[in-house]
C-alpha cells in the first residue's frame, strides 16, 4: 500500500516539475490573444445569484459597461430564490437598461449553481454562453476576450484567469491568493501549452450554445458542473482554451470554516465526475495518449489526499514495527516512501514559478506558510471523499450545492 502511494505521488510530482518548466522556460500559446476586430457573435451572459446582495451590483455595474457590441450582448441574472434583496437590485439595473439586463426569477426547481443555468439555458438563443459568479467584477474587454477563441470551431469552452481581490484581509486569503495563482498562472497555462486538457472553471468563461447542446446541456445533478462540462465536451471532441490574459477578480473566502466548506464541495463534485469520466476517457478513441494521461490525472487530483493520510498511516506503523518487518536494505525505499506519502514540494514550486511570473516576488515570503492551508485541504478533501463514499453513495442522499459566504459592503464605485 505505501509504495502504491509513494508511486502516485511520484507521478503527480512529475506532472507539476513538468508544468512548471513548461510555464518557465518553454513556448507560451496565446493563438486567439490578438483577435480585436470581427463580426463578433450574440452573446448571453449568465450570472446565477442566490443571496448576493452584497455583491451582485458590482458584477452588473461592470457588465452594463463592458466594450460589446450592444445589439450583441445580453446579461441575464438569475434569481434563485433570494430573501436578501437581491432581486430588487436585479430588477433596479433591469430598469435602467432595458433590453441588456433581462432578469430571471425562479422559484421553484432543483436549488443550486448547475439547475439555475441550466433552467436559464433553455431561453437562450445566442451563440455564445459566458457565465459569471455574482462576486466577480470584470474589465471592460474582458466579454470579447472571451469570446475571441469561439471563432475556432473545435472550441467548445474558454476559461479565464481568477484574481482575487480581497487578499490583504488575512493569512487566509493570502494563502488563497497563492494557490489561485499557481493553479491558473502554472497550471493551466501550462495546459494550454501543451495541448493537453485545460479545465473550466465555472466562472470567467462560457461555452458555445450549440457545443453544449450537443452534450446535452448543463446537468443539474453535478455538484461540480464546470468540471463535469469539460469531460463531456472533452469526450465529443471539442476543445476547452484557457486564457490567461483574461483576468477577473472574485472575493475569496476570509474565514477558515467557509473556505473548509468550498473546498469539500469541489473535492465531492469532482470525485463525481471521476467516477463518471474515468472509464470513458480511458476507452475514449478520440484523445490521444497525452490528453488521456492528463484527463486522468486532472480527475484524480482529489483522491491524492486521502491516499496520503493512508500513506502515512502505513508508513507510521511500519515505523513502529521497525525490523521486526522490514530487512535493513529497505530502509533507503521505506524512507523515499515516507517522505513521498507526506507530500513534497512540487506544488510549492508551481506557486513560486506564478509569483515570479507575476512579477510580485514579495508574495514570495509567505509560500512556507502555505503548507498550513495545504494541510487543512488535506483534511477537509479526505473528509469529502468519505462523505461521498458514506452519505452519497450508500446512503444515497442527496448531492447539495452551497454558496460560499460574501464580504463584500458598499454600492459599487462609479
Amino acid at each position: 500500500m505505501l509504495m502504491t502511494v509513494a508511486a502516485i505521488v511520484v507521478v503527480y510530482t512529475v506532472r507539476h516539475v513538468v508544468f512548471t518548466l513548461n510555464r518557465m522556460f518553454g513556448h507560451q500559446r496565446h493563438p486567439y490573444l490578438d483577435v480585436d476586430t470581427a463580426d463578433w457573435p450574440r452573446v448571453v451572459v449568465l450570472i446565477p445569484a442566490h443571496d448576493e446582495a452584497a455583491v451582485i451590483a458590482h458584477a452588473l455595474e461592470a457588465l452594463v459597461d463592458v466594450d460589446y457590441p450592444r445589439e450583441r450582448l445580453r446579461i441575464m441574472p438569475i434569481d434563485d430564490r433570494s430573501t436578501d434583496g437581491t432581486w430588487a437590485i436585479i430588477t433596479d439595473y433591469a430598469g435602467r437598461h432595458p433590453g441588456l439586463v433581462t432578469p430571471l426569477k425562479r422559484t421553484t426547481g432543483r436549488p443550486g449553481k448547475a439547475a439555475v443555468i441550466r433552467d436559464a439555458t433553455e431561453s437562450v438563443r445566442e451563440d455564445v454562453i459566458i457565465v459569471f459568479d455574482a462576486d466577480y467584477v470584470p474589465g471592460r474587454g474582458l466579454i470579447k476576450q472571451l469570446v475571441a477563441p469561439f471563432f475556432d470551431a473545435e472550441v467548445g469552452a474558454v476559461m479565464g484567469r481568477v484574481v482575487p481581490h480581497n487578499t490583504a484581509r488575512n493569512l487566509l486569503t493570502r494563502l488563497l491568493d497563492l494557490e489561485r495563482a499557481g493553479g491558473y498562472q502554472v497550471d493551466q497555462q501550462a495546459r494550454m501549452n501543451l495541448r493537453l486538457v485545460p479545465q473550466y472553471g465555472g466562472s470567467v468563461g462560457g461555452a458555445r450554445t450549440s457545443a453544449l447542446r450537443a452534450v446535452g446541456g448543463w446537468r443539474d445533478d453535478a455538484l461540480a458542473e464546470d468540471t463535469d462540462l469539460t469531460y463531456r465536451l472533452l469526450l465529443h471532441g471539442y476543445k476547452t482554451v484557457y486564457e490567461n490574459r483574461c483576468e477577473c477578480y472574485e472575493e475569496v473566502p476570509e474565514v477558515w470554516q467557509e473556505r473548509n466548506r468550498q473546498i469539500m464541495r469541489w473535492a465531492k463534485g469532482h470525485n463525481q465526475a471521476a467516477l463518471r469520466y474515468f472509464v470513458p476517457l480511458l476507452l475514449s478513441r478520440r484523445l490521444n495518449l497525452l490528453e488521456k494521461i492528463d484527463g486522468l490525472l486532472l480527475l484524480g487530483v482529489y483522491v491524492v489526499a486521502p491516499l496520503l493520510i493512508m500513506g502515512f498511516l502505513c508508513a507510521f506503523a511500519l515505523y513502529l514495527l521497525g525490523e521486526r518487518v522490514l530487512p535493513p536494505a529497505l530502509g533507503i525505499v521505506l524512507g523515499l516512501a515516507t517522505f513521498s506519502s507526506l507530500g513534497n514540494f512540487a506544488a510549492f514550486f508551481e506557486i513560486a514559478a506564478a509569483l515570479h511570473i507575476d512579477g510580485s516576488r514579495h508574495r514570495i515570503r509567505i509560500v512556507p506558510l502555505n503548507f498550513i492551508g495545504f494541510l487543512v485541504s488535506l483534511v477537509n478533501i479526505t473528509r469529502a471523499c468519505l462523505s461521498l463514499v458514506v452519505e452519497d453513495l450508500l446512503i444515497g442522499k442527496e448531492l447539495r450545492w452551497e454558496k460560499t459566504a460574501r464580504y463584500r459592503n458598499g454600492p459599487p464605485a462609479s
